[in-house]
């Protein structure tokens, strides 16, 4: 990981490559394991120039961090163009993408690490998850969302930060396996909430109209219709 050449860089360039360098060592092993020493020895530098830069692993791995979550929010970004089903697929690829590339840091971000309890990785979280609700929104074509449209939403948000981190914990189920089901979980938490309101009814309706019958949507269909018996 080291960089080679020592060379002499700005300020801001420097900071640049300290952070890119610390979450490149994040992203193979948790933060609270890596040592400042690594970092200098990856970037090409000593340790008291690491902390020139940043005053403490704390304010560096905060800010590793903060590049981290700025790239997990990108993920959500999908044009509105195409059946939902579809798009909110592409969106689940890129975003597993980014947790197979970023497992420990990923997990550390999600959970925590050792900035736990830290208002600023609460912020970062709570970032990552508004960008996302609101990219789904966006993806609704939806204003304000109903009550229990945003129920819907966030639950699934939830559903899939969760899920990858179970995941990542040995990666037994294919991953293609469960971005598609992620998608079929969106459709399902869907169809119960509209089961209890006819306002999310109509929304649901407008969303499988759009649907082809080869969508991940219709397959879901399909997989929940094959589990009724056909028994007299």
């Amino acid at each position: 990981m080291t960089t080679g050449v020592r060379r002499r860089m700005g300020v801001e360039e420097r900071r640049e490559q300290l952070i890119s360098v610390a979450l490149g060592l994040f992203s193979h092993r948790a933060p609270e394991d890596v040592s400042i020493d690594e970092i200098a020895e990856a970037a090409g530098i000593s340790r008291p120039l690491v902390y020139h830069y940043f005053p403490g692993k704390q304010s560096l791995y905060e800010a590793a961090l903060g590049r981290a979550a700025d790239e997990l929010a990108a993920r959500f970004v999908e044009p509105r163009e195409g059946p939902l089903g579809e798009r909110l697929l592409r969106v689940m690829g890129r975003f597993f993408d980014f947790v197979d590339e970023h497992g420990p840091g990923f997990s550390a971000l999600m959970r925590g690490g050792p900035a736990v309890g830290s208002s600023r990785t609460s912020a970062m979280i709570n970032g990552v998850r508004q960008s996302a609700y609101e990219q789904i929104v966006d993806h609704l074509g939806l204003a304000v969302p109903a009550p229990r449209m945003e129920l819907v939403i966030r639950s699934w948000i939830s559903l899939a930060e969760s899920t990858a981190l179970q995941w990542l914990d040995g990666k037994h189920i294919p991953r293609a396996e469960l971005e598609r089901q992620l998608v079929h979980d969106f459709a399902a938490l869907a169809a119960v909430s509209a089961a209890y309101d006819e306002g999310m009814a109509e929304t649901l309706r407008a969303i499988l109209a759009a649907e082809p019958i080869d969508g991940p949507f219709a397959d879901l269909a399909a997989r929940l219709l094959s589990l009724v018996p056909t028994d007299a």
